[in-house]
């Protein structure tokens, strides 16, 4: 078990948002509306909560937005927002901010930044860290049941056994979790990585082939934001939970 919780984050706000147009055409993806709060707050007003301290936001698409944003928060974290002058994927933008020392050298949290989900009776955050054991992992995924998922996501990525080992979906094969864009890594996970663009699948893909990636079972809410119908959907829910209308 990892004790006390990271202190600090990277959250990836650098992508195109392609799937997510016209909305994202003339603003950042993680900069979208949710409950009366853009994505991006979402997500760094979760890590404050669950004791991050220092988080890296980066930024390419729409990045003064993005910044713009940032600078307009009054509550923790402290903030530092790296610019992508072109496109480093998930992996690279983590490279970046290890090489950068925004993040390092003890084991920190890596958010998606479009990701939106409610905590079960546990912080989410929280109970990666409790998964964490550095001495046996380099990374811990929180991932959430396909199933419950109202949102086009194909096949699954992830089967989980009892132990939380992870391994990847075979060929014609359905398996029970989605990746739920929250990861607890630590910075073995990304030596020998390559330079430049690269996505972090290809540091999962290692791990799990010497036994070092693991996954927790999200209990909470969770949603896909991929499309404007996923962001239609999700605000739907989040109201009939206060209103109690269905369809």
């Amino acid at each position: 078990m990892m004790t006390p919780p990271p202190k600090r984050a990277m959250v990836l706000a650098a992508g195109l948002g392609t799937r997510m147009r016209p909305l994202t055409d003339r603003t950042a993806k993680p900069l979208l509306p949710l409950g009366g709060r853009s994505l991006l707050d979402h997500a760094l007003d979760r890590l404050a909560a669950a004791g991050v301290t220092r988080a890296v936001v980066n930024a390419h698409w729409q990045s003064e937005l993005v910044e713009r944003q940032v600078a307009r928060r009054d509550l923790g974290p402290e903030i530092t927002v790296l610019q992508e002058t072109a496109l480093l994927e998930t992996g690279g933008a983590v490279v970046a901010a290890l090489r950068g020392g925004s993040v390092g050298p003890e084991p920190f949290y890596v958010v998606n930044g479009d990701a939106f989900w409610l905590d079960g009776p546990r912080s989410a955050l929280l109970r990666l860290a409790d998964a964490f054991d550095p001495e046996e992992v380099d990374a811990v995924l929180m991932v959430h049941p396909t199933h419950q998922v109202r949102a086009e996501v194909g096949f699954g990525d992830f089967a989980v056994d009892k132990w939380g080992s992870v391994r990847r979906r075979r060929e014609r094969e359905i398996v029970p979790y989605i990746f739920a864009g929250m990861q607890l890594v630590a910075p073995a996970l990304f030596e020998g990585a390559p330079e430049g663009a690269f996505s972090t699948n290809r540091q999962w893909d290692r791990a799990i082939a010497q036994g070092r990636l693991r996954a927790v079972v999200h209990d909470g809410l969770w949603f896909h934001l991929s499309t404007p119908e996923d962001l239609v959907e999700a605000e739907f829910q989040l109201q009939a939970r206060v209103t109690g209308e269905t369809r």
